[in-house]
């Protein structure tokens, strides 16, 4: 029995596949364009200043997350430091699944979009649609089956994924051209780090490692270099797609391909063959993404409804412990969120989402330090780092797209009141009871 119970835990390749698998969706396919249109030549340093920053916010997950280990994550930390205002966490936890919701609503819709112009209909909105569900439905199935099979499944997606985007890199490397990188801040000044503010989606995904801690084999070790490994591999890619990009095209024609820009890259460089090849990289990416997003949701759902802090039935589970009523409530939402035509307000939502939570997170460990072992300057420079960023959108939206901010504003005040109304009324639950 025990050999079983060990066999089905997720050891360091599957928590790194999980890892990159979130991060590696929709978004490298999509944000190349957004960070050239803020960076310019110095596009490849804002991905590299996002690691530093996913870094930075990493670190204060993996000391939490071996000192506190069940699937809450972020909700049961912020629980921990603040046990006389559970609706603090609540509020926390609602806001992370819903940023969830909307970034497994992006992969959807990215994967829908390469799908449909692979299958020569692109720009037809029903496909895409049609496509897009179609992910969704798949991989709550995959998660269904439990653990071990999203684990494999998350290894096959992840490293055929990585194959591609590394060929791509190298071939691509071979074309650079020096003379593209300069001037390397051309008109663009303050775009370095604002670039890095609105894509720092992109580095979402590392956090679900958390979500499976439970079912991490020896976490003491393989959690913090699953972490830390992603981030890191991730960041590379990232940085040397970029990097291939900006060497070998002017920036007016990645510009011109704003949401399709990697594809626009490879077609000089391998012709349709290498439109080909990415949009089936596109097509891994975001499916290992929606894979591994679900799977870690699912359980942050379930044991918040364990703890009384959503409602009780998303923590039911089958004979093999899948909170199955969870992944099917994450899959309908962020299916309801692809029937719409743009995901833009979304996609800034997810990541200022992110960012918060991330530093609501930041907070608690810096709280909990005598208990996590926390270096204090470590803890306090990631904040810092993280609150410029938050800052750094806001005033960008405030400036620019004053309507969007209100939009996103007008979410987290619902969101927000939802946890409020719910914990409320399940706290007077809890004393009628009694």
């Amino acid at each position: 029995m025990l050999h079983r119970q060990q066999e089905s835990k997720l050891g360091l390749r599957e928590l790194i596949a999980i890892g990159i698998g979130g991060m590696i969706g929709g978004g490298i396919f999509s944000v190349l364009g957004i960070a050239v249109g803020f960076a310019g030549n110095a596009a490849p340093l804002s991905f590299l200043l996002d690691m530093l920053i996913a870094l930075a916010a990493g670190y204060h997950y993996v000391r939490l997350a071996l000192t506190f280990r069940d699937d809450g994550a972020s909700y049961t930390y912020l629980s921990r430091a603040w046990p006389e205002h559970p609706w603090i966490a609540g509020m926390e936890g609602w806001t992370v699944i819903t940023g969830y919701i909307g970034t497994l609503a992006l992969y959807a819709y990215t994967f829908g979009a390469y799908a449909a112009d692979l299958l020569g209909s692109s720009g037809n909105v029903t496909v895409r649609i049609w496509l897009s569900l179609s992910v969704l439905i798949f991989f709550a199935l995959v998660n269904l089956e439990g653990i071990r099979s999203a684990g494999v499944a998350e290894d096959l997606l992840v490293y055929t994924k990585i194959a591609i985007l590394s060929l791509f890199a190298i071939i691509g490397l071979a074309q650079v051209q020096p003379a593209n990188f300069f001037p390397l801040i051309n008109g663009h000044s303050g775009g370095l780090f604002l670039g890095s503010a609105i894509i720092f989606v992109a580095y979402e995904g590392f956090q679900l490692l958390t979500n499976a801690v439970t079912e991490t084999e020896n976490p003491e070790r393989n959690l913090p270099r699953g972490i830390y490994g992603s981030i890191l591999i991730t960041g590379m890619i990232y940085v040397l797609l970029a990097v291939v990009a900006v060497g070998t095209m002017h920036l007016t024609q990645i510009l011109q391909a704003r949401e399709y820009a990697l594809a626009e890259v490879a077609k000089p460089l391998l012709g349709n063959a290498g439109r080909v090849l990415i949009g089936m990289a596109a097509l891994l990416a975001t499916s290992s993404a929606i894979n591994s997003t679900l799977f870690g949701a699912s359980h942050m759902m379930a044991e918040m409804g364990a703890q009384r802090m959503m409602p009780a039935s998303f923590n039911l589970r089958d004979r093999k412990g899948v909170p199955w009523l969870s992944v099917l409530t994450l899959a309908v939402l962020a299916g309801g969120f692809t029937l719409f035509g743009s995901l833009s307000v979304i996609a800034e939502f997810s990541s200022m989402t992110f960012l918060l939570v991330s530093m609501g997170v930041s907070l608690a460990n810096l709280k909990l330090r005598h208990r996590t072992g926390a270096t204090l300057w470590i803890s306090l420079s990631g904040m810092l780092l993280m609150g410029i960023t938050v800052l750094t959108i806001g005033i960008y939206l405030m400036v620019h797209h004053p309507g969007e901010l209100a939009v996103i504003v007008g979410l987290y005040l619902a969101i927000g009141a939802l946890a409020l109304l719910y914990h409320r009324g399940s706290s007077r639950h809890t004393v009628d009871h009694r």
